[in-house]
């Protein structure tokens, strides 16, 4: 092993393909069980390594060398090994601080709330104390000395929060819908930061933006701790905007296109269309439900009802979305008319509205809740102001498929 990551589970990570992109070095992830942690270590086999959870503090007493900026905070993230000793750094800093800048809401002089109690809430502190916050509060499930619990947190605390950063692994894949914090509780709050990169945008993000509050996930911060640790490990120094840059590539890489608007729109010929320019897998909902059910939408409707079919249609799209990342995916009519599944779907996911005029729509007797002119101009009046709230992109004035996937291409480059 050369260059590389180090933890306990890195199914999720994308720090392989960020250092890839950096064009430096090769590098591999090592999943490592707590007991084999001495052993590697001892063995010094790598040139540099970085370090996730949950080995950011127990990797200290290893080290030959520790940075007094690590040490101050009290976890390592990155060890170079530089003719056998162990040199350690805490790259995770410069990340979450640059994380923070991006948000855009300054911490002097304000409460911030801190989200847990492992390696990277001691950086989370660290990095707030140098923004100027004037009080900090780590919570946990227990209380401790340097710590409150969930319930005196609310009780007592709660009102004066203006910043909430997160460090638990609480809504990261694959249990993305967990939210580390009640927001409601929080009147205060002016902006949230969620170093979880996978999902891209976790349920606090959403929640928080669901609520006009500033918030941003994790992947920034990833890519400039990364990119930091590979000068370390390099002696290199990148561009300014490097970090930015290979976040937005990724996050442009990683993002279902995500295809709704009403029945024969077209959202399945453009669906298609977009996969094969793009490069990307191609999935259609309904023919998800056909495949996974054995009948089809219409006939789920037919036997039970509507209301259970969208039971049905909300449990495919969750197996559907677990672990999709880089596809296009087309929904059926009604699929965003549920909260839940918009939430899903935005985890990792582009709403793309295909916005075609109700009197270019064709009514087919496969569409039982649209079989007839009457019932598809009745959905589009029921839906539309549904349809562009879920939106982030709206497709509209094409008159060919090709003509949406270029609006689609052209237009994501703007957003």
């Amino acid at each position: 092993m050369q260059y590389g990551c180090i933890g306990e589970k890195l199914g999720h990570s994308f720090s392989a393909e960020i250092h890839a992109m950096l064009d430096s070095h090769p590098y591999e992830l090592r999943e490592l069980a707590q007991a084999d942690l001495p052993a590697f270590l001892q063995k010094k086999d790598f040139r540099g390594i970085n370090v996730t959870i949950p080995y950011k503090q127990a990797v200290m007493p290893f080290l030959d060398e520790i940075d007094p900026a690590a040490r101050e905070i009290g976890a390592v993230n990155t060890i170079v090994n530089r003719d056998g000793r162990l040199c350690g750094y805490n790259t995770d800093f410069y990340g979450l601080k640059t994380l923070l800048e991006a948000i855009g809401v300054p911490l002097q002089g304000k409460t911030v709330a801190v989200l847990g109690t492992g390696g990277t809430s001691l950086t989370a502190c660290a990095v707030a104390k140098a923004m100027g916050a004037s009080e900090l509060l780590r919570v946990s499930r227990r209380a401790g000395e340097d710590r409150v619990s969930y319930a005196d947190f609310y009780r007592d605390h709660a009102a004066r929060v203006r910043i909430l950063i997160n460090t638990t692994p609480v809504g990261m894949y694959p249990n993305p819908d967990a939210c580390p914090a009640e927001l409601d509780r929080l009147p205060a709050l002016e902006a949230v930061a969620d170093p979880i990169y996978n999902p891209l945008r976790s349920e606090l993000v959403l929640g928080a933006w669901a609520r006009h509050i500033p918030a941003q996930g994790g992947l920034l911060m990833l890519t400039a701790q990364a990119v930091r640790a590979s000068e370390i490990f390099t002696g290199q120094t990148y561009p300014a905007g490097t970090a930015e840059h290979i976040c937005a590539v990724l996050t442009e890489r990683k993002e279902n296109l995500v295809l709704s608007g009403m029945p024969a729109s077209g959202k399945t010929t453009v669906g298609r269309l977009l996969a094969r320019k793009t490069g990307r897998p191609f999935l259609d909902l309904d023919e998800e439900i056909t495949r996974r059910c054995g009948k089809t939408p219409a006939e789920l409707i037919a036997e039970a009802g509507e209301a259970a079919f969208r039971d049905t249609e909300t449990a495919v799209l969750r197996a559907v979305l677990a672990g999709l990342s880089g596809a296009v995916l087309a929904l059926g009519g009604g699929t965003v008319l549920r909260d839940e599944n918009v939430t899903m779907l935005r985890q990792n996911g582009m709403l793309c509205f295909l916005d075609r005029p109700v009197s270019d729509l064709l009514p087919t007797a496969d569409r039982p809740l649209s079989s007839t002119r009457e019932a598809l101009e009745k959905r589009y009046a029921e839906r539309i102001d549904r349809y562009l709230a879920t939106a982030d992109l709206r497709v509209a004035g094409f008159k060919t498929p090709e003509e949406a996937v270029e609006m689609i291409e052209r237009s994501r480059k703007t957003v």
